[in-house]
């Protein structure tokens, strides 16, 4: 009998409704391999910002069966730099090893209730001069969409929580899983670039001078070195034309970027094929098994081999 992983959801008075909701339509998803409940710090309703409050069925109570605890945004009139005695009470309560997820604001509290203490994290880019102030110990990446740090994940605003709960997906059950849940909330299962790409700034015309058509392109002859050259050359635009405007429309450089495609890609084959390492390497345009196991490593902790392991239970002979 397989393990149902919990998922709590802790309602904040304020909370913003939309974000309320996508712990539960993301997991909810997924298979049954995931357990949503709802619950808020004195198991009385909370009102949300908007015209309207919510009546959920637990307590705080559930918080000490949690696998994860998700906490929504609320609104920012409410962002404080102490936490309750109740709130602490509640959040003390989540079980050692449990792991604790903020969308938006909610990093605000975690920062206060001293969860983000000498580790990484975000928040939505408008608020991150204001807590860089606060909480000057904490590194904060306001470019980011999500930040994975173990066990306290911290993620962006609004539809970010979509991103860092498809996140957990993906790490838990593998990219097939990941994508099946993206596909029924009609949600692309991995966004390009981080938050740089939403900041207010100038924006470029719309023209059929874009990297849009570059980027498929690239997509479609991954295993191909793929220089900058050859990327600008295609996209008709010089070198520094084209990674300046790549970077406005993606929020990264193109460098980045494919790297960021080939290991989901190596990641997607690793899950769905039983082609050995140096094959996918040279599919996926890395070269050779040693950098795609090197890349791999860097971009989520682990070698090839281990991987399928995990997602596919494959014998120690296939390598």
């Amino acid at each position: 009998m397989r393990h149902v992983h919990r998922v709590v959801v802790l309602a904040l008075d304020g909370v913003y409704p939309f974000e309320l909701g996508i712990p539960s339509r993301v997991f909810g998803a997924a298979d049954g391999w995931y357990e949503v409940v709802t619950c808020t710090v004195d198991g009385h309703p909370v009102r949300t910002n908007s015209d309207f409050s919510v009546h959920v069925e637990h307590g705080p109570e559930v918080l000490a069966t949690a696998d994860t605890v998700v906490i929504p945004p609320f609104d920012t009139s409410l962002i404080t730099r102490e936490v309750s005695p109740a709130l602490a009470g509640a959040l003390a309560s989540v079980p050692a090893g449990a792991r604790v997820v903020s969308i938006c604001t909610a990093a605000f509290l975690l920062a206060a209730a001293g969860l983000l203490d000498g580790r990484p994290a975000t928040t939505h880019w408008a608020l991150a001069r204001v807590f860089q102030q606060w909480f000057p110990h904490i590194a904060l990446d306001p470019d980011v969409l999500f930040v994975d740090d173990g066990d306290v994940l911290t993620s962006a605003g609004a539809a970010s929580g979509v991103d860092v709960c498809l996140h957990l997906v993906r790490k838990d059950h593998g990219t097939e899983i990941a994508n099946r849940v993206a596909r029924a909330c009609v949600v692309p299962p991995w966004r390009d670039g981080g938050q740089a790409q939403y900041i207010e700034q100038p924006v470029p015309e719309a023209s059929a001078n874009g990297t849009a058509s570059t980027r498929q392109w690239a997509l479609e002859n991954l295993g191909e070195p793929l220089t900058l050259a050859e990327l600008a050359g295609h996209a008709r635009m010089s070198m520094r034309t084209f990674a300046r405007r790549f970077g406005e429309e993606v929020g990264m450089s193109p460098g980045r970027w494919l790297i960021q495609q080939r290991v989901a890609r190596a990641r997607h084959l690793l899950e769905s094929t039983d082609f050995p390492v140096d094959d996918i390497a040279a599919q996926v345009g890395f070269g050779t098994g040693t950098s795609l196991r090197q890349h791999l490593h860097t971009a989520i902790g682990v070698t090839p081999l281990a991987y399928r392991r995990t997602f596919r239970g494959i014998p120690a002979d296939i390598h």
